[in-house]
Protein backbone atom coordinates (compact mmCIF):
# COMPACT_ATOMS: atom_id res chain seq x y z
CA UNK A 1 0.00 0.00 0.00
CA UNK A 2 1.37 3.42 -1.01
CA UNK A 3 1.00 6.10 1.66
CA UNK A 4 1.21 9.86 1.17
CA UNK A 5 2.33 11.86 4.24
CA UNK A 6 0.92 15.39 4.60
CA UNK A 7 2.01 17.66 7.48
CA UNK A 8 3.38 21.19 7.59
CA UNK A 9 5.92 20.27 10.32
CA UNK A 10 9.06 18.41 9.12
CA UNK A 11 9.57 16.56 12.45
CA UNK A 12 6.01 15.20 12.21
CA UNK A 13 6.65 13.96 8.65
CA UNK A 14 9.92 12.38 9.79
CA UNK A 15 8.13 10.58 12.63
CA UNK A 16 5.43 9.16 10.35
CA UNK A 17 7.99 8.09 7.76
CA UNK A 18 10.04 6.28 10.41
CA UNK A 19 6.92 4.47 11.66
CA UNK A 20 5.89 3.47 8.13
CA UNK A 21 9.35 2.08 7.46
CA UNK A 22 8.78 -0.35 10.33
CA UNK A 23 5.69 -1.77 8.60
CA UNK A 24 6.47 -4.00 5.64
CA UNK A 25 3.06 -3.64 3.94
CA UNK A 26 3.14 0.16 3.66
CA UNK A 27 5.43 2.32 1.56
CA UNK A 28 5.80 6.15 1.77
CA UNK A 29 5.18 7.35 -1.79
CA UNK A 30 5.55 11.09 -1.17
CA UNK A 31 5.41 13.94 1.32
CA UNK A 32 3.61 17.27 1.26
CA UNK A 33 3.68 20.26 3.60
CA UNK A 34 0.26 21.70 2.68
CA UNK A 35 -3.08 20.81 1.14
CA UNK A 36 -2.40 22.16 -2.33
CA UNK A 37 0.81 20.18 -2.63
CA UNK A 38 -0.98 17.10 -1.29
CA UNK A 39 -3.65 17.27 -3.99
CA UNK A 40 -1.02 17.68 -6.69
CA UNK A 41 0.96 14.67 -5.41
CA UNK A 42 -2.20 12.60 -5.05
CA UNK A 43 -2.90 13.11 -8.75
CA UNK A 44 0.60 11.98 -9.77
CA UNK A 45 1.38 9.24 -7.23
CA UNK A 46 -2.15 7.78 -6.75
CA UNK A 47 -1.67 6.87 -3.07
CA UNK A 48 -3.85 4.19 -1.49
CA UNK A 49 -3.83 5.99 1.86
CA UNK A 50 -3.14 9.58 2.94
CA UNK A 51 -1.90 10.46 6.43
CA UNK A 52 -3.23 13.99 6.74
CA UNK A 53 -2.69 16.74 9.30
CA UNK A 54 -5.71 18.99 9.99
CA UNK A 55 -4.13 22.28 11.06
CA UNK A 56 -2.07 23.52 8.11
CA UNK A 57 -1.58 26.98 6.60
CA UNK A 58 -3.59 27.70 3.47
CA UNK A 59 -5.78 24.77 2.45
CA UNK A 60 -6.54 22.91 5.69
CA UNK A 61 -6.75 19.18 6.18
CA UNK A 62 -10.55 18.93 6.30
CA UNK A 63 -11.04 20.65 2.95
CA UNK A 64 -8.11 18.72 1.49
CA UNK A 65 -9.79 15.47 2.53
CA UNK A 66 -13.07 16.47 0.89
CA UNK A 67 -11.24 17.19 -2.36
CA UNK A 68 -9.32 13.92 -2.17
CA UNK A 69 -12.60 11.98 -1.98
CA UNK A 70 -13.64 13.59 -5.27
CA UNK A 71 -10.68 12.13 -7.18
CA UNK A 72 -11.28 9.43 -9.79
CA UNK A 73 -9.41 7.01 -7.52
CA UNK A 74 -9.96 8.38 -4.00
CA UNK A 75 -7.45 7.35 -1.32
CA UNK A 76 -8.50 6.38 2.18
CA UNK A 77 -7.78 9.26 4.58
CA UNK A 78 -6.38 9.00 8.10
CA UNK A 79 -6.20 12.25 10.04
CA UNK A 80 -3.11 12.66 12.22
CA UNK A 81 -3.40 15.70 14.45
CA UNK A 82 -2.56 17.20 17.82
CA UNK A 83 -6.13 18.42 18.25
CA UNK A 84 -9.10 16.29 19.30
CA UNK A 85 -11.94 18.71 18.69
CA UNK A 86 -12.27 17.99 14.95
CA UNK A 87 -13.34 14.34 15.23
CA UNK A 88 -16.93 14.87 14.08
CA UNK A 89 -15.80 17.03 11.16
CA UNK A 90 -13.30 14.32 10.25
CA UNK A 91 -16.14 11.80 9.99
CA UNK A 92 -18.06 14.17 7.76
CA UNK A 93 -14.97 14.38 5.55
CA UNK A 94 -15.15 10.55 5.23
CA UNK A 95 -11.91 9.90 7.12
CA UNK A 96 -11.49 6.26 8.17
CA UNK A 97 -9.44 7.01 11.30
CA UNK A 98 -8.45 9.89 13.56
CA UNK A 99 -5.10 9.60 15.33
CA UNK A 100 -3.84 12.00 17.97
CA UNK A 101 -0.16 12.93 18.13
CA UNK A 102 2.19 11.55 19.30
CA UNK A 103 1.23 8.53 17.22
CA UNK A 104 2.17 5.07 18.51
CA UNK A 105 3.17 2.35 16.06
CA UNK A 106 0.42 -0.09 17.08
CA UNK A 107 -2.32 2.53 16.67
CA UNK A 108 -0.98 3.57 13.29
CA UNK A 109 -0.79 -0.04 12.11
CA UNK A 110 -4.40 -0.67 13.19
CA UNK A 111 -5.62 2.45 11.40
CA UNK A 112 -3.67 1.55 8.25
CA UNK A 113 -5.17 -1.95 8.25
CA UNK A 114 -8.69 -0.54 8.42
CA UNK A 115 -7.89 2.05 5.77
CA UNK A 116 -6.49 -0.67 3.49
CA UNK A 117 -9.72 -2.63 3.76
CA UNK A 118 -11.89 0.35 2.97
CA UNK A 119 -9.71 1.47 0.08
CA UNK A 120 -9.86 -1.98 -1.53
CA UNK A 121 -13.62 -1.92 -1.12
CA UNK A 122 -13.75 1.49 -2.83
CA UNK A 123 -11.70 0.21 -5.75
CA UNK A 124 -13.84 -2.90 -6.07
CA UNK A 125 -16.93 -0.74 -6.13
CA UNK A 126 -15.48 1.44 -8.87
CA UNK A 127 -14.55 -1.62 -10.91
CA UNK A 128 -18.06 -3.01 -10.71
CA UNK A 129 -19.64 0.32 -11.52
CA UNK A 130 -20.93 0.99 -8.02
CA UNK A 131 -20.62 4.18 -6.03
CA UNK A 132 -17.36 4.37 -4.12
CA UNK A 133 -18.81 6.84 -1.69
CA UNK A 134 -22.22 7.45 -0.23
CA UNK A 135 -23.67 8.50 3.06
CA UNK A 136 -21.22 8.53 5.94
CA UNK A 137 -23.75 8.24 8.79
CA UNK A 138 -26.93 6.34 9.65
CA UNK A 139 -29.84 8.26 11.14
CA UNK A 140 -31.46 6.22 13.94
CA UNK A 141 -34.16 6.98 16.47
CA UNK A 142 -33.34 6.42 20.13
CA UNK A 143 -36.53 7.01 22.09
CA UNK A 144 -37.71 10.51 21.29
CA UNK A 145 -34.45 11.73 19.75
CA UNK A 146 -32.54 11.15 16.53
CA UNK A 147 -28.88 10.19 16.51
CA UNK A 148 -26.27 9.92 13.76
CA UNK A 149 -24.07 6.81 13.82
CA UNK A 150 -20.88 6.97 11.69
CA UNK A 151 -20.85 4.14 9.16
CA UNK A 152 -17.16 3.61 9.88
CA UNK A 153 -18.19 2.46 13.38
CA UNK A 154 -20.85 0.00 12.18
CA UNK A 155 -19.79 -3.68 12.25
CA UNK A 156 -22.89 -5.43 10.94
CA UNK A 157 -26.63 -5.32 10.27
CA UNK A 158 -28.99 -8.11 11.33
CA UNK A 159 -32.61 -8.45 10.23
CA UNK A 160 -35.36 -9.43 12.66
CA UNK A 161 -38.88 -9.36 11.20
CA UNK A 162 -39.67 -5.77 10.09
CA UNK A 163 -36.65 -4.10 11.73
CA UNK A 164 -32.90 -4.27 11.22
CA UNK A 165 -30.48 -4.06 14.14
CA UNK A 166 -27.40 -1.91 13.56
CA UNK A 167 -24.51 -3.17 15.68
CA UNK A 168 -21.84 -0.51 16.12
CA UNK A 169 -18.88 0.33 18.31
CA UNK A 170 -20.98 1.75 21.16
CA UNK A 171 -24.02 -0.52 21.13
CA UNK A 172 -26.95 -1.15 18.82
CA UNK A 173 -29.98 0.59 17.32
CA UNK A 174 -32.99 -0.29 15.18
CA UNK A 175 -33.71 1.01 11.68
CA UNK A 176 -36.55 0.29 9.25
CA UNK A 177 -34.43 -0.05 6.11
CA UNK A 178 -34.22 -3.57 4.70
CA UNK A 179 -31.00 -5.53 4.32
CA UNK A 180 -31.62 -5.64 0.58
CA UNK A 181 -31.74 -1.84 0.39
CA UNK A 182 -28.61 -1.47 2.54
CA UNK A 183 -26.74 -4.09 0.50
CA UNK A 184 -27.55 -2.31 -2.76
CA UNK A 185 -26.48 1.08 -1.42
CA UNK A 186 -23.30 0.00 0.36
CA UNK A 187 -22.01 -2.08 -2.55
CA UNK A 188 -18.48 -3.40 -1.92
CA UNK A 189 -18.38 -1.75 1.50
CA UNK A 190 -20.53 -4.61 2.84
CA UNK A 191 -20.86 -8.35 2.28
CA UNK A 192 -23.88 -10.60 2.77
CA UNK A 193 -23.00 -13.41 5.21
CA UNK A 194 -26.47 -14.79 5.97
CA UNK A 195 -30.00 -14.24 4.72
CA UNK A 196 -30.46 -12.04 7.79
CA UNK A 197 -26.89 -10.73 8.16
CA UNK A 198 -24.81 -8.06 6.39
CA UNK A 199 -21.25 -7.25 7.54
CA UNK A 200 -19.23 -4.08 6.94
CA UNK A 201 -16.01 -5.03 5.11
CA UNK A 202 -13.75 -2.58 6.93
CA UNK A 203 -14.71 -3.98 10.33
CA UNK A 204 -14.13 -7.68 9.63
CA UNK A 205 -11.19 -9.09 11.59
CA UNK A 206 -11.44 -12.73 10.54
CA UNK A 207 -13.38 -15.98 10.35
CA UNK A 208 -13.55 -18.57 13.15
CA UNK A 209 -14.88 -22.13 13.21
CA UNK A 210 -17.64 -22.95 15.68
CA UNK A 211 -17.95 -26.05 17.86
CA UNK A 212 -20.86 -27.16 15.66
CA UNK A 213 -18.74 -27.11 12.52
CA UNK A 214 -20.01 -23.79 11.20
CA UNK A 215 -18.23 -20.44 10.94
CA UNK A 216 -18.59 -17.01 12.54
CA UNK A 217 -17.22 -13.64 11.52
CA UNK A 218 -15.25 -11.72 14.14
CA UNK A 219 -14.84 -7.95 14.21
CA UNK A 220 -12.18 -5.45 15.20
CA UNK A 221 -14.34 -3.08 17.27
CA UNK A 222 -16.69 -5.39 19.18
CA UNK A 223 -16.55 -8.91 20.71
CA UNK A 224 -19.64 -10.15 18.80
CA UNK A 225 -19.64 -13.20 16.53
CA UNK A 226 -21.89 -13.16 13.46
CA UNK A 227 -22.98 -16.47 11.97
CA UNK A 228 -22.04 -17.17 8.34
CA UNK A 229 -24.52 -19.46 6.60
CA UNK A 230 -23.36 -22.52 4.64
CA UNK A 231 -24.72 -20.92 1.50
CA UNK A 232 -22.67 -17.74 1.93
CA UNK A 233 -19.51 -19.30 3.41
CA UNK A 234 -17.66 -19.93 0.08
CA UNK A 235 -18.20 -16.31 -0.97
CA UNK A 236 -17.06 -14.99 2.41
CA UNK A 237 -13.91 -17.13 2.28
CA UNK A 238 -13.13 -15.90 -1.22
CA UNK A 239 -13.74 -12.33 -0.08
CA UNK A 240 -11.30 -12.70 2.83
CA UNK A 241 -8.59 -14.19 0.59
CA UNK A 242 -8.65 -11.00 -1.50
CA UNK A 243 -7.78 -8.95 1.60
Amino acid sequence: MNVLIVDDEPPARDRLRDLLNQLSDYHPCGEASNGVEALRLAETTAPDIVLLDIQMPGLGGLETARRLTALARPPAVIFVTAYGEHALEALDAQAVAYLLKPVRLERLERALTNASRLNRAQLASLTTGGAATGRTHLRVRLGSRLELIPLCEVCYFQADQKYVTVRHRNGEALIEESLKTLEAELGARAIRVHRNGLAMAARIAGLEKTAEGGADLVFDLIPDRLEVSRRHLPLVRQFLKQW
